[in-house]
């Protein structure tokens, strides 16, 4: 004996019987429950490779600054205010504001003693004390017993994320970078 409304097994009915079989929407509710998280995980990545390119520009300025200088005989600060203009192209399109760039002459004694010989400075990295002396150095950077100078350029980006209500606070990159000067012993800044 079948009941009225009920399938023949007795234990459902018809209604919730045909819903359960019927395999029509399945892609749609699969969807909808997967685009979500397909979705972060597409924002994830862009937020990641902006930060990532911020990052790598970071450095780039900071040893395309040092390199420009290492080049030169001599320089000033008009020439080196040139050059970090150059490093806020390199920045593009992240805010040139958020960027500050340093570039320092080091001199190092034969005791290996190492202390600035000038500096210029744009934004939060503001010039470095003439003749102060340089603890920073990494080992086995210069010759030991041999007097030598170094260019170091040195930035820092603060980096804001596009999607500020996921990640609240800026993410400071910074980046130093070494070089010997090409030409002369040492280089010159005349007004520094």
């Amino acid at each position: 004996m079948i009941r009225r409304g009920f399938s023949r097994r007795g234990r459902r009915p018809r209604f919730l019987g045909r819903l359960i079989a019927d395999r029509r929407g399945v892609s749609a509710i699969e969807f909808a429950l997967l685009a979500p998280i397909m979705l972060l995980i597409y924002l994830g990545l862009v937020e990641f490779s902006q930060a990532y390119m911020a990052e790598r520009r970071t450095g780039h300025t900071a040893a395309m600054v040092a390199d420009l200088v290492a080049q030169s005989d001599t320089t000033n600060r008009a020439e080196i205010d040139r050059i970090f203009a150059i490093g806020r192209m390199i920045m593009k399109p992240f805010p040139e504001a958020e960027l500050s760039v340093r570039v320092s002459s080091i001199n190092v004694n034969a005791a290996g003693v190492a202390t600035i010989g000038w500096s210029r400075g744009k934004g939060d990295l503001t010039a470095r004390t003439k003749n102060a002396p340089y603890p920073d150095l990494p080992p086995g950077l210069v010759e030991a017993n041999t007097p030598q100078s170094l260019i170091l350029g040195e930035t820092k980006f603060k980096y804001t994320s596009p999607f500020s209500h996921a990640i609240k606070q800026s993410i400071t990159f910074t980046r130093s970078y070494y070089l010997r000067p090409r030409t002369v012993d040492t280089v010159t800044c005349a007004d520094c």
